[in-house]
């Protein structure tokens, strides 16, 4: 039996989520108030929807409570993130996993009764540590059951090949979310180099040397992608 998962907020932090439940064989219902954010997940999940998640019968009628777990993703929006988790409490979802920012975020939820809190400010000393042991990793985001989320350059064992030459999923279990890219700009009549998120990577991207890749998989999965390929 598929376990089923809902995911509210579809920014990089909850569309990473989303799109990696449905790999691993989820359910997932992908949830956003943004048409655009819905519509370049919808191919990927099992149910994508646009819809206010502070309205608790919009919520009610996608039949949310027969979810296993809904993860609340809400980055900007702080009483949006508060009203969901709120409409979420009042239909006894079996387990409600929310988003805070900040310490003060964090306390009010806990107030709330909440008992799982994702707090990637909370992690700086993880990140510290992670970066320490693993030199080419840039920025680190722990998720619950041992995923995390990591942005490395790229190791010299994949660079100048294709995404199907990597074989990511297949070799190392391990999603790649996007690239980072430098390109040469002129600013104030000088060449600079300029940071570009590429967007969704397909099958035949290229890896260059200079690039940041942006993955989600298991902590010993990355760790090991990044020794084998160093």
């Amino acid at each position: 039996m598929k376990h089923k998962f809902a995911v509210i907020g579809l920014g990089i932090f909850g569309n990473s989520i989303a799109r990696t439940l449905a790999e691993r064989g989820a359910e997932v219902l992908a949830i956003d108030n943004s048409e655009d954010h819905v519509e370049d997940i919808k191919d990927d999940v099992a149910y994508a929807v646009t819809l206010d998640a502070t309205d608790l019968r919009a919520l009610e009628a996608q039949n949310i409570q027969d979810m296993d777990a809904v993860v609340v993703a809400i980055g900007e929006d702080f009483e949006a993130l508060l009203i969901t988790t709120a409409n979420l409490q009042e239909l006894k979802i079996k387990r409600v996993i929310t988003r805070a920012s900040n310490n003060q975020q964090r306390r009010i939820l806990e107030k709330m009764g909440v008992q799982e809190i994702l707090s990637p400010e909370g992690e700086v000393g993880k990140t510290v540590a992670e970066r320490l042991l693993q030199p080419s990793m840039r920025t680190f985001l722990p998720l619950p059951d041992n995923y995390e989320i990591v942005e490395i350059h790229t190791p010299k064992g994949v660079a100048n090949k294709s995404l199907s030459q990597i074989s990511l999923r297949e070799k190392y279990n391990l999603n790649l979310i996007t690239i980072k890219r430098f390109f040469e700009e002129i600013k104030d009549g000088k060449p600079t180099q300029v940071e570009h998120i590429i967007g969704v990577p397909k099958a035949d991207t290229v890896i260059y040397p200079t690039d940041i890749l942006l993955l989600i998989g298991k902590k010993h999965d990355i760790k090991r992608f990044i020794e084998i390929n160093s």
